[in-house]
């Protein structure tokens, strides 16, 4: 469950995350796997959409959602339920189809829901002074067909962690009290609530999940290299 309130980050600059309530084992044998995955405003467009089939690039979006989050301080899709979270990427990313998204219209949610056509990217209007190979890389993450998504091996070597301005030294690193020795309370920030129930995709996509349950899938690069696995229930 990636989301900035799930990231820990010490003075020393050592990024450590958090709550693995919903973090599964990756790999045989087969074990149940839950249908409602990934906080609100951070899970992906195939996920809120009842795909039968997800893997690693779930949390490659969660990503993207959270780099958005530190560039513009406030999260870029704070929706309110599925449908209106939905409504919010497909406002900034455009309304996919088949073309950027092969697939898109055999997805359970598609044929049930009737979406405002967005007919292009809004993002860079949220992000006038990201440089061009920063949004690029943003868009990257936020790319529709999981398949096409950027991996976070390729992001690593991406060229945006190359320009300026350089990451400083750990050693430069500001300090803060921590909490507990803090003399007020200060106000926080709301934090969505971690995924829970399963209201809205039972009346989405239930219907046909009966015959064969929800499928747990090995990214693109590992299904060419052997055996993958898939998790029914």
């Amino acid at each position: 469950d990636l989301k900035t309130s799930n990231l820990l980050l010490s003075h020393k600059g050592i990024l450590k995350v958090g709550d693995f309530g919903l973090a599964r084992e990756y790999g045989s044998p087969l074990k149940a796997y839950t249908p409602v995955v990934v906080t609100l405003w951070y899970r992906a467009p195939e996920l809120l959409l009842c795909t039968k089939e997800y893997s690693i690039p779930i949390d490659v979006w969660s990503v993207g959602c959270i780099f958005a989050e530190l560039l513009q301080m406030t999260a870029l899709f704070p929706g309110k339920s599925e449908v209106d979270q939905l409504n919010r990427i497909f406002k900034d990313l455009g309304t996919p189809n088949e073309q950027v998204w092969p697939g898109f219209n055999s997805l359970p949610a598609v044929n049930k829901i009737k979406f405002h056509d967005y007919p292009v990217s809004n993002l860079r209007a949220k992000f006038s002074t990201l440089s061009e190979i920063g949004l690029g890389l943003l868009l990257k993450f936020l790319t529709y067909d999981p398949a096409q998504r950027i991996t976070a091996e390729e992001a690593l070597k991406h060229a945006y962690f190359g320009e300026p301005p350089l990451p400083i030294d750990p050693a430069m690193f500001p300090t803060w009290p921590a909490k507990s020795e803090l003399g007020h309370k200060r106000a926080m920030a709301a934090s969505p609530k971690p995924p829970s129930g399963g209201g809205e995709y039972k009346k989405l996509g239930g219907e046909d999940d009966d015959g064969y349950g929800f499928r747990l899938g090995m990214g693109v690069d590992m299904r060419r290299g052997g055996a993958g696995f898939s998790l029914k229930f």
